[in-house]
């Protein structure tokens, strides 16, 4: 990577700058997508920083990153120009006509949805562009986690979708599909150092221990083919993480504030109880 100034951080879109659950959440969709890059054909929609696209070259994809910020493809082409099998340009996701049909075997657009109104003419593209046994994966928040619950409301996002309309968004354009839903979790992981195995996992809820991961998932992705078996290789469960625990480092550091802040108020109340009984 060479060496370049750091886009900044305006919320539309994630830079590689930032930590916590924001890097886990989109690192994560590019790791899953990253063993299915090699010797292929890739095209990262709305690539954004060009972070991502540069992980997909490096598994050795032959990989467009596509973006209308002409800021953030000026930056991805000085920050990853260099890496093999990586292009940039400057291009309206939702108007790809300029493309050849059925010329990627991977197409890569996370959290690009909701910041379009254009959303069945950016699917319209994809299906137009997807080569025969190629593979889709999109991924958008879910309206009832990320905004009804949540209570917030996203300034950058345009049109968010609950989960059957993003489903029925898909279905009439990708006949094969599977979905599958993300969410930061604090988990115990206990893993085979041995092999690899089944997977298990059980959720601890108000009624009791269940088997399965038993929450609403913040995020929606969606694999996305024309024949079913292009999906067999997608993993049931896909799990990331960084080796420093940013995210765990954070909670540690949170914790300790509060603990150091709780006793200092402790004495301060003390010491003002010792102050009015000598008065």
């Amino acid at each position: 990577m060479s060496p370049t100034s750091v886009l900044p951080f305006t919320g539309e879109r994630y830079t590689p700058e930032c930590e916590r659950e924001i890097a886990y959440e989109h690192w994560h969709r590019y790791a899953l997508a990253r063993p299915l890059a090699a010797g292929r054909r890739v095209l990262d929609a709305a690539c954004g920083e060009g972070y991502g696209s540069a992980l997909l070259a490096r598994a050795g994809g032959q990989v467009l990153g596509l973006d209308i910020g002409a800021d953030a493809i000026a930056h991805a082409r000085a920050r990853y120009g260099a890496e093999p099998g990586l292009r940039f340009e400057q291009a309206d996701v939702t108007a790809l006509d300029h493309l050849p049909a059925a010329s990627f075997d991977l197409i890569a657009s996370f959290e690009t949805l909701e910041h379009l109104e254009a959303q069945e003419r950016l699917l319209d593209g994809f299906a137009r562009l997807l080569a025969p046994g190629g593979l889709l994966l999109v991924s958008t928040p879910d309206k009832r986690t990320y905004t009804d619950l949540a209570g917030t409301q996203n300034p950058h996002h345009v049109r968010e979708l609950y989960r059957d309309q993003f489903e029925a968004l898909l279905a009439p354009r990708f006949p094969a599909r599977r979905l599958f839903g993300q969410k930061l979790l604090f988990q115990s992981v206990l893993w085979d150092l041995e092999g690899t195995g089944p997977a298990a996992a059980s959720t601890d809820t108000e009624g009791g221990l269940v088997d399965g991961l038993a929450y609403e998932p913040m995020y929606l992705l969606a694999a996305c083919a024309r024949e079913p078996g292009v999906l067999e290789t997608l993993p049931a469960l896909s799990l990331h993480g960084d080796l420093a625990e940013s995210v765990y480092a954070d909670y540690r550091d949170e914790v300790r504030r509060n603990r150091a802040a709780a006793a200092h108020i402790a004495h301060l109340e003390a010491e003002l109880a010792r102050l009015r009984g000598q008065s």
